[in-house]
């Protein structure tokens, strides 16, 4: 539902976007107009598959051309999980049954940014069209969880294990354990991105970023990542996202 939902907006905004290109003339008037070459800019990420933070840095090769340098790191869930609570115990953690990995990809993306209308003197929005591609490094963390053991005097105690789907069922846990445990056997998964989308920066400064990002982002990995026990480890991310960002631009 959440991905339709976002597939929605992405086309709605596109469509307007080409409508507002193709009614728009690009002027630059550089007598009231002076163009700052630099900016930097920090943002939140809300994508199909989780969220995440972001760090950019661009300059203008033309006026209305510019590269633009990111740095990104956000969390991919998989569209399977879903998180529960034993029933059986009214103090118990909620556990997503089923996952192997928490997963993390970790982006450096570098390319264009090409403006396809002019913000108006009085102000309003610049709108740009960009592509971009670079390197992602999956980082898959194994979850462990508090498993339930049953004693000979019927009593039960907890041990902290990472999740076996051949050993642990529902019943047999407890919930996760902290988010810590495992770090000292992280896996990473080296692989690539592209990205496409649009830009609208709505700053009412010209030394002001402030910006939001639609767009769709695939990330690709030759060895294959495991989130869910039950489902095939994945080989591609396809996701859609919002992104907004806040700087400073400059000379």
């Amino acid at each position: 539902m959440k991905l339709n939902l976002i597939l929605i907006i992405f086309i709605s905004v596109i469509a307007s976007a080409i409508q507002l290109s193709a009614q728009s003339d690009i002027v630059l008037d550089t007598s009231k107009n002076i163009l700052l070459l630099k900016e930097r800019s920090f943002g939140a990420i809300f994508h199909s598959q989780g969220w995440g933070i972001t760090y950019s840095s661009g300059k203008h090769k033309t006026a209305f051309k510019k590269r633009v340098l990111v740095i990104e790191m956000v969390e991919m869930k998989s569209d399977k999980q879903i998180r529960i609570i034993n029933p059986y115990f009214t103090n118990a953690k909620s556990f997503v049954y089923g996952k192997l990995n928490s997963v993390f990809v970790f982006r450096g993306s570098y390319g264009n940014h090409k403006q396809l209308n002019r913000k108006p003197y009085w102000g309003g929005v610049e709108l740009r069209f960009l592509y971009m591609a670079g390197i992602s490094l999956g980082v898959a963390k194994p979850v462990y969880l508090h498993i339930l053991n049953h004693t000979s005097s019927d009593i039960y105690i907890t041990t902290i294990e990472k999740f076996d789907p051949d050993d642990h069922s529902i019943d047999d846990i407890f919930g996760r354990a902290s988010f810590t445990k495992g770090f000292n056997e992280i896996g990473l998964y080296p692989g690539l991105h592209f990205k496409v989308g649009l830009d609208f920066d709505y700053a009412s400064y010209s030394t002001k970023v402030k910006s939001l990002e639609i767009g769709a982002m695939v990330d690709l990995f030759p060895r294959p990542i495991p989130i869910m026990a039950f489902n095939e480890p994945h080989y591609y991310f396809l996701t859609f996202y919002l992104s907004f960002s806040f700087g400073k631009r400059f000379n």
